[in-house]
Parts: C-alpha cells; sequence; structure tokens
C-alpha cells in the first residue's frame, strides 16, 4: 500500500488539476481527480480559498474554481522544492 499525500501534496495535486482543466474547473471533477472525499475537499476548498490560491465562481451554469496568480506560484515553488528534496534523496 502506498504512502498517505501530506497536506502539500493534496493541494499540489488539487491546483495542478485547475490547472490542467485551462485554469477552470468544475467541484465534481475537482472532485474525481483529488480523490478526496468531498467533506475534505471542501475543508481544502475553503483553505484554498482564504489563502487567495483560487477564486469560486457561481453562473448559471454552476459553480467553477479558477486558479489565481498565487496558486500558480505555490505550483511552481512546490515543483522546485520536490525536485530539491528528491535530488538528495529526501
Amino acid at each position: 500500500m502506498g504512502s498517505r499525500r501530506s497536506k502539500l501534496e493534496i493541494i499540489y495535486d488539487m491546483l495542478k488539476s485547475i490547472q490542467e482543466k485551462n485554469g477552470r474547473i468544475k467541484p465534481t471533477h475537482l472532485l474525481y481527480k483529488s480523490n478526496l472525499s468531498y467533506n475534505k475537499m471542501k475543508d481544502y476548498l475553503d483553505e484554498l480559498l482564504k489563502n487567495q490560491m483560487i477564486l469560486e465562481e457561481k453562473t448559471k451554469d454552476g459553480t467553477h474554481y479558477t486558479l489565481t496568480d498565487n496558486g500558480v506560484k505555490f505550483i511552481n515553488d512546490f515543483k522546485r522544492i520536490k525536485e530539491f528534496s528528491d535530488s538528495f534523496g529526501l
């Protein structure tokens, strides 16, 4: 059995999923891609919204989450840190 993802890895996975959908995703698609329960996903979404990494848009087509500049910065910084730690075998 694989190891559990850390909080930062889950946040990265969620933001990366949004980025891969051209920076905008519906909650249901994010739920499937993030592989979390609805309640856990909601907790993470609240934190991402609070930290201004995503925006929530409610339209007649439903709710969408959009990646912000802060979210893109997190993705890039996380990748850099992961590459650094992997280079030392950590």
